[in-house]
């Protein structure tokens, strides 16, 4: 089985991290910064979707992406 975490060590302002921390309830550190990942990686998935639709790289409807958005939640 592949490892998919990884260690490191990075450094963040103190009142940075503390309000993330109280912005999203997060009990650790790690947990913070692995949810400002996850949080960043949907906002650019998002911007990249968005400026594909219209160029014919990328068609659907407004009820194609309600359908996925349900499929998607069913399986988390």
């Amino acid at each position: 089985m592949e490892d998919t975490t990884v260690r490191l060590s990075v450094t963040l302002d103190r009142k940075t991290l503390a309000e993330a921390m109280r912005l999203t309830r997060a009990r650790t550190k790690r947990q913070t910064i692995a949810k400002a990942l996850d949080e960043l990686v949907k906002a650019e998935r998002r911007r990249s979707l968005a400026g594909a639709l219209g160029t014919g790289v990328f068609e659907t409807t407004e009820d194609d992406l309600r359908q996925r958005r349900h499929r998607s939640h069913e399986r988390s």
